[in-house]
């Protein structure tokens, strides 16, 4: 006989076990799924069912399960065809050829053509659609169908990142008759895709269910359902995976991977991945004056927050790029030095007596010990002359306050590049004219505009490097650290690791 228990109780219940005992622990209340399913705890809700409306980092899993790309990547970011078999540039970088393929079909059955394509990636946009796709295709002057299975991307002006852009947050093809027929609207409440899994139930910030599409055109899932419970608390999902309500869960605090690996059905990971933890600093109120800003970096410790936060698994990063990527300068180091900041707060009339003032925005729970870091950094800033109010941001919240130049004078964040490329990193990080960019100052406008047409491989990651560099020296950026993602999963439970962190339910198995 199974009880049923409403969900949030449950979750309180849960986290209620974590701290005054393991009665509820020791209980059936609450089974995972069978042989043929998975259940993921996650710690955000999808922004909206309409895949190309907002660049959501945590949702691509979901997404990538119901929708597909037009390109994609391998494990190790290459990358690889998907629903585009073919790309081109032309030789002056102006356009760019694609060919699709002609086997697909959306989950209604409709069959998807270069219509679709152009439909998504250029007449949403020209039709005034509040999608984010217009600031990543904002080149595009028009898409050319030249028939069902080719068309040609027309450009203002050279866009070598477009492939990259076509693998990464919002490129979803979603079908034109079907979104043209029953509005936008309603295709959140009813959305389809040409994606390996269906929507089938949906539960606003609690629950999404996706079961498998038999019909899809590529590698068929060995799952059947996919379920993601969504658990915004770190605590809850920490008892919610011991317990097994959830199979595999993601972004619970790195001593908590330590205790819970010790169980006999449960494997631990901490994965480095290619987001970067930084400060995304705003150019005016508390963080006006680039010697705050400088000091603000000399004073992180970012050796002890590793060690103490991640057991020295994240790399302490001096730019604003993952190690080891193109845009990494090898040997740079932004150094710690707290006598420095002193001094440097000194000729603004600073000091640990009279402090600058300042706000510091964190998220709680949306990457492994956010918070934790945050009141970390808090007190090393203390010992310099920097007081800082501790601001808690909810991560849906984040992408709004920053649209709104809203956002605390600084706040601590992990920025999300699955491509790898600088561009995605510095570009967009800093360009003025980005929603994504709390930096609104316009010495590097200029220089980002350029790189961002520059065709010549070399000459353009050489200068991604050095704006990034310049980014740093000026106080515009303060990388922290090296993002890692921590997975806590049970043993028998298998997945594909990808470098960027995606954890995929379509890779998924039972052994």
């Amino acid at each position: 006989m199974t009880i049923e228990i409403e969900r949030r109780t449950v979750l309180q219940m849960l986290a209620a076990s974590m701290a005054g005992g393991s009665a509820l622990l020791d209980s059936a209340v609450v089974l995972a799924q069978t042989a043929d399913a998975v259940t993921i705890g996650w710690p955000s809700d999808v922004p909206s069912w309409d895949p190309n409306q907002r660049f959501s980092p945590d949702s691509q899993p979901m997404f990538k399960l119901v929708f597909d790309q037009p390109i994609d990547q391998d494990t190790k970011l290459n990358l690889i065809p998907k629903l585009v078999k073919k790309w081109e540039f032309s030789p002056d970088g102006l356009s760019l050829a694609v060919e699709l393929r002609d086997d697909v079909t959306f989950h209604n059955g409709d069959k998807m053509t270069a219509e679709d394509f152009r439909y998504t990636f250029f007449e949403r946009i020209k039709a005034g659609h509040a999608v984010d796709t217009k600031n990543s295709y904002r080149k595009v002057t028009d898409i050319v169908v030249e028939s069902p299975t080719k068309a040609t991307i027309k450009l203002s002006s050279p866009s070598p990142t477009l492939p990259n852009w076509m693998a990464f947050l919002g490129s979803y093809v979603v079908p034109k008759k079907y979104m043209e027929e029953v509005g936008v609207e309603k295709f959140r409440e009813k959305p389809i895709g040409t994606g390996p899994y269906k929507l089938v139930e949906y539960q606003l910030n609690a629950r999404i269910v996706l079961e498998r599409n038999d019909s899809y055109w590529g590698p068929k899932p060995k799952l059947k359902r996919v379920t993601f419970e969504i658990i915004k608390d770190p605590s809850a999902r920490v008892a919610a995976i011991q317990s097994g309500q959830v199979d595999l869960t993601i972004n619970v605090p790195v001593r908590e991977v330590s205790r819970l690996q010790r169980e006999p059905n449960l494997a631990g990971e901490i994965n480095p991945i290619t987001r970067v933890i930084l400060l995304q600093c705003r150019n005016d109120q508390g963080f006006a004056d680039a010697n705050i800003r400088l000091a603000a970096h000399h004073a992180i410790d970012k050796a002890a927050l590793s060690k103490a936060f991640y057991g020295g698994a994240a790399v302490p990063v001096s730019l604003p790029v993952s190690p080891g990527s193109s845009g990494d300068i090898p040997g740079y180091k932004f150094a710690y030095d707290p006598e420095l900041a002193k001094q440097l707060l000194a000729k603004s009339g600073y000091s640990v007596d009279k402090p600058a003032k300042l706000k510091l925005g964190t998220t709680n729970g949306h990457f492994p010990s956010d918070y934790d870091v945050a009141r970390a950094i808090q007190q090393m800033w203390k010992k310099v002359g920097i007081d800082a109010e501790i601001e808690t941001i909810e991560y849906a919240k984040y992408f709004e306050l920053n649209r709104a130049a809203k956002l605390p004078d600084v706040t601590l964040y992990s920025w999300d590049n699955a491509s790898g490329d600088p561009e995605i990193f510095a570009g967009f990080l800093l360009s003025p004219t980005m929603p994504f960019s709390a930096w609104k100052d316009q010495t590097l406008g200029a220089t980002i505009s350029k790189l961002m047409a520059t065709t010549d491989e070399k000459a353009r990651i050489e200068g991604w490097r050095e704006l990034a560099k310049t980014a740093v020296e000026m106080g515009a950026s303060i990388p922290v650290l090296q993002t890692v993602i921590t997975v806590v999963r049970k043993k028998k439970l298998s997945y594909e690791k990808y470098a960027n962190g995606w954890i995929l339910g379509s890779t998924m198995n039972w052994s």
